[in-house]
């Protein structure tokens, strides 16, 4: 039986589309500092989320893990190319709904991100390339790493941020003083 190329081209696709339509809504294209990092690991900082990875790159790792998860539960007879051009597509919608003005207004108002301005579109497109790798890795490694990596990952940038993927969706959703005071260090 042949493998089709289709889903994976349509996922590089599904990627152009999502940078060329942060472009046209006028997301910068990266820092405007003018530099390019690797890693930029200052969260309280106008660069935040404009570099190629950041603290809350592991989120998109987890997200990757998260989908192939949910998508091997429902859809486990789909092809894993196909599974993964849905993945791509969910991972794309939510940074195009992220670096919209609502969500940018909102983190700005209910979570101790104060300076967010929104990504760059660099920091978007590597973001979903981090969820695709978080995808590759829950296809390839048993399971119970895929939980310890997910948990390593929420475990340690709560640590060392006192974010992650799981207070960033409570903040988001239902803030809670409480969270946001031990969040700012207070």
């Amino acid at each position: 039986m042949q493998r089709s190329h289709t889903p994976y081209v349509l996922t590089g696709f599904l990627i152009l589309l999502t940078a060329s339509w942060l472009l046209w809504i006028g997301r910068v294209p990266i820092c405007t500092c003018g530099t390019i990092k690797l890693w930029h690991g200052e969260t309280m900082s106008s660069e935040n989320s404009q570099h190629i990875a950041d603290w809350y790159t592991p989120s998109h790792i987890i997200h990757g893990l998260l989908f192939y998860a949910g998508l091997w539960l429902v859809a486990r007879r789909v092809p894993v190319g196909w599974r993964l051009a849905i993945a791509t597509t969910i991972e794309c919608v939510w940074e195009i709904i992220e670096n919209s003005e609502a969500i940018i207004e909102r983190y700005r108002s209910v979570t101790i991100s104060l300076d967010y301005f929104g990504d760059s579109v660099l920091n978007s497109v590597m973001d979903v390339l981090a969820m695709l790798l978080g995808f590759w890795l829950a296809r390839v490694l048993p399971v119970w790493a895929s939980i310890a990596l997910a948990l390593a990952f929420e475990i340690g940038t709560g640590i060392v941020i006192r974010d992650g993927l799981a207070l960033n969706v409570l903040m988001l959703l239902w803030p809670l003083e409480s969270v946001m005071e031990w969040q700012s260090g207070v």
